[in-house]
C-alpha cells in the first residue's frame, strides 16, 4: 500500500486516505495549499451554520411553523435579476446525472443531453476512492484524454460533441475523514469544489466553457451566502474574473424553498438557477416536522408530483426563477428503460414522458434523468413546448400565488400498507448495501435508486413506527417488532447474494436508526463512519 505522500510537503495538512501514484496529479502540494486556504477562511462559518440548522430544528420540534421571512421581504419585492449567463448554459432541456465513474463520464457526456452533472454527492458513495478517482476522471475528461475499456474489450471515448459538465460537490452537513487541516477534518464540499476548481476552471474557460456547479442541500440563504463568498475567495485566488463561476442550487429543503428568490439573490453574480430537488424534498418535510404528532405520509409511491404541496413546491420555483430570468431546472424522473419486460419498458417510457411534459408545460426549462436512454423521450417532451427556442425563462407565471400554507399542506397521509412498509425495508437494505460497497446509485425494482430516494424510504418506516397515525390500511399498528421481522425476511431473501454481509450490515444500521427517538439527520452520515 502507497503511502500518504502529501502530508509533510503542506503545513497543517495531513492526508490520512492512501496516496496512489495516480493520486499525486490531484493531491499536489499547491492543490492541498489552495484547499487548506479554504478550509481556515470558511470552515468555522460553515460549522456555525450547521449549528443554526440543529437550532432550528428545535424551534419546529416545539411546534414553530416556518413562513416566507418579513426579514427578507424587500428582496422580494425590490427589482434585481441574476447576471446574464454564459451561452453554454442557456439550452439545459435534458441534464443527464450520474456518479464520478469513468464509463458513467463517458456515457453521460455523449448521451446527447444538454448537460451532465457529474455527481459527488447522492449518487455517489464517498469512499477515498470514490472521491479522488472521480477528480482524476473528470481532470481527463476536460482535457478529452479520457478512456475505459470493458471487461469485453468494448471501447469508449468521448465524441467530438459533448455535454455541458456541471459538479456538485457534497452538502454542507458532510466532512472528509481522509484529509485534515489543523488537526480537523475538512468539509467535504470545500475538498471536492476545490481540488475541481483548482485543477479545472482555467482550462474549462480555454476550451469555451466555465466551471459550473450544483449545490446540494441548502437550507438558507446564509448557506447561500458562504458558497458566494467560497466563490468570491476561489476566483481572486486564482485570478479568474468575479461572476465566472455558475452555480444551479438544488431546492430540497422546505425551508429553502420559503427562501428561494434569497438564494437566488445571494448568488446573483453567480447563479445558474434552481433545480426542484424533488426527492430529497420529500425526505425534508418528513425530517424537518419529525414530531408533529399528527402527520404521516402514505405509502411512498403515493406521494407523487401531482399532490398539492408538490405542486405548489414547483410552480413556485419555476415563479421564482423567472422573475428574476434564472433558469428553473425540474427534478429526477427515476423511472429507468427495462430491457427484458417490453411492456414494463413502455409503462416506464410513458411515465418518463408524463413527468417530463408535465415540467414543460408548468415552465421549466429543462429537467432531470438518470439514464441515457431516456436522453430522446425527455427531449421530445420539452421541445413540444418550447420548440427551437433555447429555454422559456419569458414564461413568467405570474398567476401562480403560492402561500407557506400551500407548501406545508403535506398529503396524502393513507393508506399505508403492509406491501409499502416491505418495499421501503427493502430498498433501504438492498440501496444501504450497495452503497457500503461502494456504489451510490442503484437500480432496484426499476427505479434508480440514490441517497434522495433511499432518506425517504428509511424515514417513512421510521415516521411510521413514532407515529401514532402509523397504522396499516388492516389496523396495525407499525412498529418496531414488526418491522424486525420484515427486515429479517428481507435479509432471508438476500442470503444467497455476494454482497449479503453488507446487506446484514446495512439492516443492522437500518434498524438502529428506526429505533431512535428523533430522526436520524441525514442516512449518509453514520453510514460514512461505517465505510
Amino acid at each position: 500500500m502507497s503511502t500518504p505522500k502529501m502530508s509533510s510537503k503542506v503545513n497543517g495538512v495531513e492526508v490520512k486516505g492512501e496516496v496512489k501514484p495516480e493520486y499525486e496529479e490531484i493531491l499536489t502540494p499547491d492543490a492541498l495549499s489552495f484547499v487548506a486556504k479554504l478550509h481556515r477562511s470558511f470552515n468555522a462559518t460553515r460549522l456555525n451554520l450547521l449549528e443554526e440548522r440543529a437550532k432550528r430544528q428545535k424551534r419546529l420540534d416545539a411546534g414553530e411553523r416556518p413562513d416566507f421571512l418579513d426579514s427578507t421581504r424587500g428582496i422580494r419585492e425590490s427589482k434585481w435579476t441574476i447576471a446574464p449567463l454564459p451561452k453554454d448554459l442557456l439550452c439545459r432541456r435534458v441534464e443527464i446525472t450520474g456518479p464520478p465513474e469513468r464509463k458513467m463520464i463517458i456515457n453521460a457526456f455523449n448521451s446527447g443531453s444538454d448537460a451532465y452533472m457529474c455527481d459527488f454527492e447522492d449518487s455517489n458513495t464517498p469512499s477515498w476512492q470514490n472521491q479522488i478517482e472521480g477528480q482524476i476522471n473528470l481532470k481527463k475528461a476536460i482535457r478529452r484524454n479520457l478512456q475505459f475499456t470493458d471487461e469485453k474489450g468494448k471501447e469508449y471515448k468521448l465524441n467530438d460533441k459533448i455535454a455541458t459538465l456541471s459538479v456538485r460537490p457534497r452538502g454542507w452537513h458532510l466532512s472528509e475523514k481522509h484529509v485534515l487541516i489543523d488537526g480537523e477534518r475538512t468539509s467535504g464540499s470545500l475538498l471536492d469544489f476545490g481540488l475541481f476548481f483548482y485543477h479545472n476552471a482555467k482550462e474549462q474557460l480555454v476550451r469555451g466553457s466555465g466551471p459550473y456547479f450544483y449545490l446540494p442541500k441548502l437550507e438558507s440563504h446564509h448557506e447561500a451566502r458562504l458558497w458566494n463568498d467560497v466563490f468570491v475567495f476561489a476566483q481572486k485566488e486564482l485570478g479568474i474574473a468575479q461572476g465566472t463561476i455558475k452555480a444551479t442550487v438544488l431546492i430540497e429543503t422546505i425551508l429553502a424553498a420559503l427562501e428561494m428568490e434569497e438564494i437566488l439573490y445571494e448568488l446573483r453574480d453567480h447563479s445558474a438557477g434552481l433545480n426542484a430537488g424533488r426527492w430529497d424534498y420529500i425526505f425534508s418535510c418528513i425530517k424537518k416536522f419529525q414530531h408533529n404528532p399528527d402527520f404521516v405520509f402514505a405509502d411512498r409511491g403515493l406521494i407523487t408530483m401531482n399532490t398539492s404541496f408538490m405542486r405548489a413546491y414547483c410552480l413556485q420555483l419555476v415563479k421564482s426563477c423567472h422573475k428574476r430570468e434564472a433558469p428553473a431546472i425540474g427534478g429526477m424522473s427515476a423511472l429507468i428503460p427495462i430491457r427484458n419486460d417490453p411492456a414494463a419498458n413502455e409503462k416506464a417510457m410513458n411515465g418518463v414522458r408524463a413527468d417530463k411534459a408535465r415540467d414543460a408545460n408548468d415552465g421549466f426549462d429543462g429537467g432531470w434523468i438518470a439514464h441515457p436512454g431516456l436522453v430522446d423521450v425527455a427531449m421530445e417532451e420539452f421541445k413540444k413546448v418550447l420548440g427551437d427556442r433555447l429555454n422559456q425563462i419569458d414564461k413568467k407565471r405570474d398567476d401562480v400565488n403560492v402561500t407557506a400554507k400551500d407548501l406545508l399542506d403535506f398529503g396524502p397521509n393513507k393508506p399505508i400498507t403492509e406491501q409499502g412498509l416491505k418495499m421501503n425495508i427493502s430498498v433501504g437494505i438492498r440501496y444501504l448495501g450497495s452503497w457500503l460497497a461502494g456504489t451510490g446509485c442503484v437500480p432496484i425494482f426499476n427505479l434508480m435508486e440514490d441517497a434522495a430516494t433511499a432518506e425517504i424510504s428509511r424515514s417513512q418506516v421510521w415516521q411510521w413506527v413514532h407515529s401514532k397515525n402509523g397504522v396499516l390500511d388492516d389496523g396495525r399498528k407499525v412498529t418496531v417488532e414488526l418491522v424486525h421481522c420484515l427486515i429479517e425476511n428481507e435479509i432471508e431473501t438476500l442470503k444467497s447474494d455476494p454482497r449479503i454481509d453488507y446487506y446484514k450490515k446495512a439492516a443492522q444500521i437500518f434498524e438502529d436508526i428506526v429505533k431512535k427517538d428523533s430522526l436520524e439527520e441525514f442516512l449518509t452520515l453514520p453510514l460514512y463512519e461505517n465505510l
